[in-house]
């Protein structure tokens, strides 16, 4: 008897970090799709590319400028060549890696209020919500925001 509980626990001990292993590789992509932003105002797309995640924007509420009735632009940007750049297709979250576990991390999002780039993770709150913190620095001085996803991609 005892060498049949000896062999059931080795073989537990054995399947479930395997098990385990399927789930953070299917975990790993599950941040990809068009996320809804907590304001409601624009919604990101967050891709793979070389291994990597990024995010774009895809749509806005407002999308034309309300005095000149031209597509939205980067204007708060810093360097005076991109505040042209219109924002829809605007990648403003770059270089994310998931850790294994339960955050992509490494990334940086950039702010078109500010003009501003932080460094930020990211987090599921539930299966249709990620938290998005972007801070200087250490994660304790930042801002956090929550994210939804998307219906209609």
């Amino acid at each position: 008897m005892r060498r049949i509980i000896k062999t059931a626990s080795l073989v537990l001990l054995m399947v479930f970090p395997a098990l385990a292993g399927l789930a953070q590789i299917h975990k790993t992509d599950d941040i990809i799709g068009v996320w809804l932003n907590q304001e409601a105002t624009g919604k990101i797309q967050i891709f793979k590319e070389g291994g990597k995640y990024s995010g774009k924007i895809v749509w806005l509420r407002v999308t034309h400028d309300s005095v000149t009735g031209l597509p939205r632009t980067d204007k708060e940007n810093p360097d005076p060549k991109l505040k042209t750049v219109p924002l829809i297709g605007l990648v403003n979250m770059k270089n994310f890696s998931f850790n294994g576990k339960d955050e992509w991390s490494g990334g940086t999002i950039y702010d078109t209020k500010n003009g501003k780039t932080y460094k930020c993770y990211i987090r599921f709150e539930s299966p249709t919500r990620i938290k998005i913190r972007g801070y200087i620095g250490i994660s304790l001085i930042g801002r956090t925001t929550i994210w939804t996803k998307s219906i209609l991609q």
